[in-house]
């Protein structure tokens, strides 16, 4: 059995057919599915699609790109949704210096709000980074030592250093469908070493779709082949990397499990 650890249920092309989505995944044998969250206006919808569905579940917050739309979303609001027992984990927040989408400064502002509410709930924060290694290494190193908070570096797509830095904080790394695109030497070799045990996979769908599905619109189904992928990479079985992430999954996300 498979889990995609990262998904959007609720993006257009997805959303369209949704229950069909769902049907494909269950039949590759994916048995749990995340829908992640980016906006305020989203919650609502993707909490729903979690209480309607027993195999997925929901996580509350801002994306980057959306900080500077969403001022007002502090630790405190996100820590009231997050009592919603669909709900398990924080994010996806982060920062983006690639797009620039939202003022750099309030990005942080943003980070560390979420960072809050991780720690407050112990619910994991789902970390999105893209060309911002130093700062996010740096916030994620500072808020850790004002107390402990559970996390995920979703879409891995950094350098093996900073790998070895979230690994070091305990973080987990989630492997997307990037690793299977042959450019992605540098991933595949950052990928290839890491510990087992910290080890997710994710579609990030409705984008970045695997090998040999590059070019169609995403879904949770397509984990199947970035696993696959990933196991031959590493020399791994693919009965093991299945299970090993399927648990990695059920201990960074305990509230799945409730």
């Amino acid at each position: 059995m498979f889990v995609d650890s990262h998904c959007h249920l609720n993006y257009k092309g997805l959303v369209e057919e949704q229950q069909a989505v769902l049907e494909r995944a269950r039949a590759r044998g994916v048995e749990r599915m995340l829908n992640i969250s980016t906006r305020e206006s989203e919650w609502d919808d993707v909490l729903a699609t979690a209480e309607r569905e027993s195999d997925v579940w929901a996580t509350v917050g801002i994306h980057p790109h959306e900080a500077d739309q969403h001022p007002h979303v502090d630790t405190a609001r996100l820590v009231a949704r997050a009592q919603h027992p669909r709900v398990v984990g924080i994010g996806e927040s982060g920062l983006d210096y690639y797009y620039d989408h939202s003022d750099r400064e309030r990005q942080q502002t943003s980070f560390r709000a979420h960072l809050a509410a991780a720690r407050e709930t112990q619910l994991p924060i789902v970390v999105h980074t893209r060309d911002a290694e130093e700062d996010t290494a740096a916030i994620l190193a500072d808020e850790m030592g004002k107390g402990a908070y559970p996390g995920v570096i979703h879409c891995f797509t950094a350098s093996g250093d900073f790998a070895d830095k979230a690994l070091d904080l305990g973080f987990y790394i989630s492997i997307s469908g990037i690793v299977t695109f042959k450019n992605a030497k540098d991933l595949q070799e950052t990928a290839a070493r890491l510990p087992l045990d910290r080890l997710l996979i994710e579609t990030d769908s409705p984008f970045l779709a695997p090998v040999p599905h590059r070019g169609k619109t995403g879904e949770p189904g397509f984990v199947v082949d970035t696993a696959h992928f990933l196991a031959e990479l590493r020399g791994d079985s693919i009965e093991a990397l299945a299970a090993a992430t399927t648990r990695n999954f059920k201990t960074l996300f305990a509230k799945t499990g409730a």
